[in-house]
């Protein structure tokens, strides 16, 4: 497979069924946006040493992917290997967020970024997932894009969240506690 096509020097791509667009339009933006976070990610499975985390985020990436090829995807378009992405595709995260609550002491106070390099890095993949959310609702408000997009990155974001303190906890270092 060659890795240069020469058919983006002019600055337009090609979407899933051929569509020629601009590359900053939205539906790139939102796409790219989630192959950021799917690379921060990457990062921060290189340097975690927890089994629990990687079990968790390990099938994160593979939906990240699914959902940039989704975005990459117009909805009259069909092809085989072609995942959309669905609502009840949050059910895996909210059993991951539900389960690791329960080692988690409640929160009481706002906590700021930080604690272990892994707590650190996910609250930097919780906000490059909250930017993602962003760049989808503005696609979904253009054009129609289903219903699970948006609904997995909101849950994401509460789960990257949940893991910075997770990883912190499993540390035995204290989250960092915002003093106003």
């Amino acid at each position: 497979m060659k890795i240069y096509t020469r058919t983006g020097d002019r600055g337009d791509t090609s979407l899933v069924g051929g569509q020629r667009i601009p590359k900053d339009d939205l539906r790139v933006e939102a796409y790219g946006t989630i192959d950021e976070l799917n690379a921060v990610l990457g990062i921060v499975l290189a340097d975690n040493a927890e089994p629990e985390i990687h079990a968790i985020l390990n099938p994160v990436q593979h939906r990240l992917f699914n959902l940039g090829a989704d975005l990459a995807a117009p909805r009259s378009v069909t092809h085989k290997t072609l995942r959309r992405v669905h609502a009840k595709d949050t059910r895996s995260l909210e059993r991951a967020i539900d389960a690791l609550q329960q080692e988690l002491a409640p929160l009481k106070r706002f906590i700021l970024p930080g604690g272990s390099p892994t707590a650190a890095r996910l609250h930097f993949a919780r906000t490059v997932c909250r930017r993602a959310e962003r760049a989808v609702v503005r696609l979904a408000r253009r054009e129609e894009i289903g219903d699970g997009s948006i609904v997995y990155l909101n849950r994401l974001s509460d789960l990257l969240f949940v893991l910075a303190r997770f990883a912190n906890c499993r540390r035995s270092i204290d989250d960092v506690k915002w003093k106003p």
